[in-house]
């Protein structure tokens, strides 16, 4: 099972049943793991349904996007799960075909890449437009200089580590929405590396 054993889905089954549990799945790419996926997590439940074990039938069961595949191929996330998580670290990094870990080339890795920002942009859009729920998690997240940019790009759910969240949030209550889409959209035009940081800097 992609990200998940099955005694692992078991397990968390039976958490949900003594508070607000959510199973999200990373590494998704085909529709054939997500396929997989829910059915093996609809197989402890039967498991769990036959030893009368309590758990809540309604969990949610969510998906990474994580993978450029994933990201230019929505659709099947979109109908066969209830909410998606960007995971911009490996995101990013697969999309640039850059190695973090590798020194000599980890300079490359740039969230504020062209084809970075548009594709998030996309994703987030694909999403509010089905009503979808979708958080971004990873450093993106977390970073106050990039809060801003994401609500420009129509983010509403961000996920980062508790020591971020006071800064973010100072962000988020600071912001105008309509005078970020606006400067957004106008920043996403461009190709050009610099002067995208400069206008991500003007927010």
């Amino acid at each position: 099972m992609t990200g998940l054993e099955e005694g692992s889905s078991a397990a968390i089954l039976r958490a949900s049943n003594y508070g607000k549990v959510k199973i999200l799945v990373p590494m998704l790419a085909h529709v054939t793991e997500i396929v997989q996926t829910l059915s093996m997590v609809e197989q402890a439940k039967q498991q769990l349904r036959e030893r009368r074990s309590k758990f809540d039938e309604t969990i949610a069961i969510g998906g990474m996007i994580e993978i450029p595949a994933a990201a230019l191929a929505l659709g099947p996330f979109m109908r066969r799960l209830q909410f998606l998580s960007i995971g911009t670290n490996d995101l990013i990094q697969y999309l640039l075909a850059i190695d973090r870990t590798d020194e000599a080339v980890a300079h490359l890795y740039d969230p504020l890449h062209p084809a970075v920002l548009r594709l998030l942009t996309q994703i987030i859009h694909l999403s509010r437009k089905a009503e979808m729920p979708v958080a971004v998690c990873g450093e993106l997240a977390g970073d106050p200089k990039m809060t801003r940019l994401l609500l420009g790009m129509g983010l509403r759910q961000f996920s980062m580590h508790p020591t971020q969240l006071l800064e973010v949030k100072q962000q988020i209550v600071m912001a105008d929405l309509a005078q970020l889409a606006t400067k957004v959209t106008r920043l996403l035009r461009s190709d050009e590396p610099e002067r995208i940081r400069e206008q991500v800097e003007r927010l």
